[in-house]
């Protein structure tokens, strides 16, 4: 009989950043012991992430985390597509967030990090992944750490550890795709004399510009200066300052920045998401031109989607392939991530004149067919992300995102916030199923309808707020499926 080695946890994540984190608190919510290796002996003091979009917000309001972000966060209803002239109407989404928050990155780092460590998770800072070697049965990793090497044991292993990960890299994963060829620049800055109206975005011969205001005050400024590319010249105040007064015509009176950056376009993506104990997650699993601000998002909501998963397997609740779903939904949604961004990326670097003349069409286009930015507004929100499901005979439901108010008034994402199911009864006639979801700790609620739905009788909610299953039928059906999937569930 060969013994099991002993695990320092079931699952060890290398990276702190807001994918880690918010993995790390999934997980604990299930009760599955978690360790977080950090390499930044603390968290850097620098908003490399700013806007929060709605699907991240209805994931932390899934988990009663929602509010404080919402409360200090900056809204802005209206938000750029490739820095084009007109800006996407985000007000219009049916969603309780219709709106991109400015929220900046180390607050969110360190709300989630205060969640995850409040649940149970261990976070150990000023620790590097140098190696990692997995088996049939579990995960090595070496660490390099202030008190010298360490080696951890673990069930599984997740790589959030950003675009150079070393737990892809270990594990063999390919990561294809290009490097940068065109660089852009931010700052957060103080203006003396700011843009009148909230986020403005000006393009000319002289490149382009994103101005948005920060919740303290200051401004961020980003933009893309076509004799700004040499990516070994170090940004200063002076260059940022003439890059403003390039695209625009002036500058703004910008003055003491707090932090100042150049980015480049480079786009890849893991060739998969998993390879046996090992998972990727955040930046580790896709690299892209930050445009949009969408990257920090798809990042928490690939921890949203795996974290569940992830509990039931190391729990033994589900085989071992429900894995195998993780990259199977989230790998067509960082495609899709690589390809918006792309998009953006040829506008924002559109200063020809044809470029220019590019950009004013689209942005007349937007104005005059509200149907499109809508379709915009949805894309880079997340809202329009559903999952296909394998089987054609599903419900038409199966694998879509569940509203807040399925039609009575009242709100699913409570009944959601300790990590399980959620039966929804749509016709108040599932009395032997409700006996079932209760016996299995399954939360239900009865609803008058689903919106824009009349031939559902009754749908199972997954914990990271899809349609896991619905039906048409009765009661002794919904039972059985309570059965076979409640099991999944912490």
């Amino acid at each position: 009989m060969t013994m099991m080695p002993e695990h320092d946890a079931e699952v060890v994540i290398a990276g702190a950043g807001p994918a880690g984190l918010w993995l790390a608190a999934e997980l604990r919510l299930a009760g599955v012991p978690t360790i977080v290796l950090e390499q930044a002996p603390e968290r850097g003091p620098y908003t490399r992430g700013l806007g929060v979009h709605a699907r991240t917000l209805e994931v932390l309001a899934m988990r009663g985390a929602a509010d404080t972000l919402v409360r200090q966060g900056r809204k802005m209803p209206r938000w750029h597509f490739g820095m084009l002239p007109s800006l996407v109407d985000f007000s219009v989404l049916d969603t309780p967030f219709p709106f991109v928050l400015a929220y900046p990155q180390p607050l969110l780092e360190d709300l989630l990090e205060r969640r995850a460590t409040e649940l149970g998770t261990t976070v150990l800072r000023g620790y590097t992944v140098t190696g990692l070697s997995q088996d049939e049965s579990s995960v090595r990793i070496e660490a390099a750490c202030p008190s010298g090497p360490r080696a951890f044991t673990a069930s599984f292993a997740v790589g959030c550890d950003g675009a150079h990960s070393t737990v892809r890299e270990a594990a063999g994963i390919g990561f294809p795709g290009t490097d940068s060829s065109l660089f852009g620049y931010l700052g957060d800055v103080t203006l003396d004399a700011p843009p009148e109206h909230g986020t403005v975005t000006i393009a000319s011969r002289g490149g382009t510009l994103i101005i948005a205001p920060l919740p303290d005050g200051r401004f961020r400024v980003s933009g893309f200066d076509p004799k700004g590319q040499d990516p070994g010249v170090t940004l200063t105040i002076n260059r940022l300052r003439a890059s403003v007064q390039r695209a625009a015509g002036r500058d703004f009176g910008l003055r003491d920045a707090t932090w100042m950056s150049r980015f480049g376009n480079a786009t890849r993506q893991a060739e998969n998401y998993r390879s046996g104990r090992v998972l990727l997650a955040g930046d580790a699993a896709h690299i892209h031109m930050p445009a949009g601000g969408v990257g920090l998002n798809v990042a928490v909501q690939d921890a949203m989607n795996l974290g569940w998963k992830l509990a039931a397997v190391v729990q033994d609740r589900a085989a071992d392939d429900l894995l195998d779903t993780y990259h199977a939904e989230r790998h067509p949604v960082g495609a899709d991530l690589l390809n918006n961004t792309l998009a953006q990326t040829a506008l924002i670097a559109a200063f020809s004149a044809e470029g220019l003349a590019l950009r004013d069409v689209l942005a007349d286009l937007m104005n005059r067919t509200p149907d499109m930015s809508a379709h915009l507004a949805a894309d880079m929100s997340g809202l329009a992300v559903s999952y296909p499901p394998a089987d054609l005979a599903a419900h038409p439901l199966t694998g879509q995102r569940a509203p807040d108010q399925p039609a009575d008034g009242t709100s699913l994402f409570p009944l959601l916030a300790d990590g399980r199911a959620v039966l929804l009864d749509f016709r108040g006639t599932l009395d032997r199923a409700v006996k079932t979801a209760r016996d299995l700790g399954i939360p239900t609620r009865t609803a008058d309808a689903w919106p824009g739905q009349h031939d559902v009788g009754a749908a199972i909610i997954r914990p990271d707020g899809y349609v896991w299953w619905a039906t048409e039928h009765a009661d002794d059906t919904v039972t059985a499926a309570l059965h076979a999937l409640g099991a999944r569930f912490p």
